[in-house]
């Protein structure tokens, strides 16, 4: 297993960066895995973030992007529940970028 350090502690993450173990994130680790990824987070994509570990949380499962494009509809606005949107903050998908960085599984049906 790979690891990263997060302000001194060291992270168990896989081959592709997904954390080990859910229980290791928090904001520190968020941000880490989100330089990792070349993006700065800002409000929306905390936003996003959070509404996936509460997602996670309810359901135990990281959404497809599918399922995840139509519950934030339902939840934060159409205006934010489209693709185009979660496109521009998560550029590499924004269930398997997004997951990784709320320290979610990979979602299932992502290559």
């Amino acid at each position: 297993m790979a690891t990263m350090d997060v302000a001194g502690n060291s992270v168990e993450v896989d081959e592709e960066g997904y954390l080990t173990n859910i229980n290791d994130w928090d904001k520190d680790v968020a941000i880490e895995l989100a330089k990792s990824e070349n993006l700065e987070m800002t409000e929306s994509h905390w936003e996003v973030i959070e509404f996936l570990r509460e997602y996670y949380q309810e359901y135990q499962i990281a959404p497809a992007v599918r399922v995840l494009t139509k519950a934030i509809g339902k939840k934060l606005g159409p205006e934010k529940g489209n693709s185009k949107y979660l496109y521009e903050l998560f550029p590499y998908g924004p269930a398997k970028q997004a997951c990784k960085i709320a320290g979610l599984p990979k979602p299932t049906g992502c290559i």
